[in-house]
């Protein structure tokens, strides 16, 4: 009796065991987390990479952040007790700007110090996705992209549509204004130059250059990222006392 016990006892564990396994590797598919559950740690890492999708999904072959994937992600943050910092880091196109916006207003309206580091590209949206952040760094090599807001498909070519443009814009340059050392001034000559790119208006700034302007607060790597975000967690608790 007691035998046929402890087997119920052990296979539901190992029940318990794969489901926690597939949940895990779940998390790493989907969401590009691991379950921070398993991991000691009080600092969450959210990767937004690739292709910010919004309203419309893309194709199953582009590499996306998913806004309906991050956004609980943010609200879970923001409750867990065990999470006291968040770390994101950015290597992306740019994409959606609804999307992109509206995950930029949340992590800047977290209550715990935030910290994001750019790898490889911060492009178009993917700039106040950075700025989002309490502290931002860029890799030397990485680049960032400024330029005007884009749309794909029909157009209608009437005074409303670029009064759409026009106010869509002012929303980005105003977010990336409150949240980094630049005006909105500055923003846009950057937006108008035509010398960088081959047919189109944009400025492209590498690593140093993104410092330098005011976008991004410094040039470090991952390392540097974490140190400071453990920096500004000690800094947060003393505030509390």
């Amino acid at each position: 009796m007691s035998s046929d016990t402890g087997n119920v006892k052990s296979d539901k564990q190992d029940e318990k065991n794969v489901d926690s396994r597939n949940k895990e590797l779940n998390n790493i598919k989907e969401l590009g987390n691991t379950d921070l559950s398993l991991i000691k740690s009080n600092i969450q890492c959210l990767t937004i990479i690739g292709q910010i999708e919004g309203h419309a999904v893309l194709p199953p072959q582009n590499k996306s952040t998913k806004y309906e994937h991050v956004i609980p992600q943010l609200v879970e943050i923001e409750e867990n007790k065990d999470i006291e910092g968040l770390l994101i880091i950015l290597n992306t196109v740019g994409g959606d700007v609804e999307a992109g916006l509206a995950i930029a207003e949340m992590i800047n309206s977290l209550s715990k110090p935030t910290v994001s580091l750019v790898i490889g590209g911060g492009h178009s949206i993917g700039v106040p996705l950075a700025t989002a952040a309490d502290y931002s760094f860029i890799s030397p090599t990485a680049a960032m992209t400024v330029h005007p807001i884009r749309m794909n498909g029909l157009v209608i070519g009437a005074p409303q549509t670029f009064e759409y443009f026009r106010k869509m814009q002012d929303r980005i340059l105003s977010f990336i204004e409150r949240t980094a050392n630049i005006t909105k001034k500055k923003l846009l000559d950057l937006m108008q130059e035509t010398d960088d790119l081959l047919n189109d208006m944009g400025t492209i700034l590498i690593g140093k250059q993104a410092v330098n302007i005011g976008l991004i607060d410094e040039v470090g790597g991952l390392s540097d990222a974490i140190k400071k975000l453990k920096q500004l967690i000690e800094d947060n608790k003393k505030g509390e006392k």
